[in-house]
């Protein structure tokens, strides 16, 4: 599970980074509130810690920004302790769960999980993802438009389901390549390029009218429209 803490305090943010680290999560750091929107808006994290008081931009903007571009992803806010109003500005502004600060690891480790299995549950309970005329299974890879139906690969598979979940906002491909191989990676953007260029032969395979938006400049979108398919595949 992928982790975005967001905390202007670096010795504090380092510490609960080598902790959540132990505990099998991949921790990526920001320091204030631009940095913190910038990396949320890439939609490659299944949960953000975001502190409300931050240089540059404060939490509870973060959040509003996150949540009017779309992003979904659960965010546990970090308040001063008693900061009442902090806590209710942040639940009616898209806030998951707060954690009042300081706090132990043990309860934000909990909190954690609480909140992954919320994520998760609805994918193991409907285990399908519908958007169009398409339904995809991301855990079996299986890719189906009225009777028609194909196997997707591991790395076409994460780019649909990625693109599904962005809701058919644009996704740039320095963000496809940091979800699909990390941010330590050597991936160039031709190989974007290449499964998406095979992700639109699947799709047409199975007769579906979703296709892949390219936008000059700013990466792809996931299109449902009723449009001509071959004005909007690209290649």
């Amino acid at each position: 599970m992928r982790l975005l803490l967001v905390e202007d305090e670096k010795y504090m943010a380092e510490a609960v980074a080598q902790v959540l680290k132990k505990n099998n999560y991949t921790v990526d750091l920001a320091y204030n509130g631009e940095d913190g929107l910038d990396c949320g808006l890439s939609g490659i994290y299944d949960i953000i810690i975001l502190d409300i008081m931050l240089p540059k931009m404060d939490g509870i903007s973060v959040l509003k920004e996150l949540r009017e571009n779309g992003i979904a992803t659960p965010v546990i806010l970090l308040t001063a302790r008693g900061a009442i109003e902090d806590k209710v500005n942040g639940l009616d502004s898209g806030a998951d769960d707060y954690l009042a600060k300081p706090f132990h690891t043990d309860e934000l480790l909990a909190r954690l999980r609480a909140l992954g299995r919320r994520k998760t549950e609805p994918l193991i309970n409907d285990g399908i993802l519908k958007v169009g005329d398409i339904e995809f299974n991301p855990h079996t890879f299986q890719l189906k438009c009225g009777s028609y139906e194909t196997t997707l690969t591991l790395k076409e598979s994460q780019l649909l389901e990625l693109l599904i979940k962005r809701n058919g906002m644009i996704v740039s491909k320095e963000n496809i390549i940091e979800k699909l191989w990390g941010y330590d990676t050597d991936a160039e953007e031709n190989r974007v390029e290449i499964h998406v260029s095979l992700l639109r032969k699947k799709l047409a395979s199975v007769d579906s009218r979703v296709c892949i938006r390219t936008v000059r400049g700013a990466g792809y979108a996931l299109k449902t429209a009723k449009e001509s398919y071959k004005a909007e595949k690209g290649y």
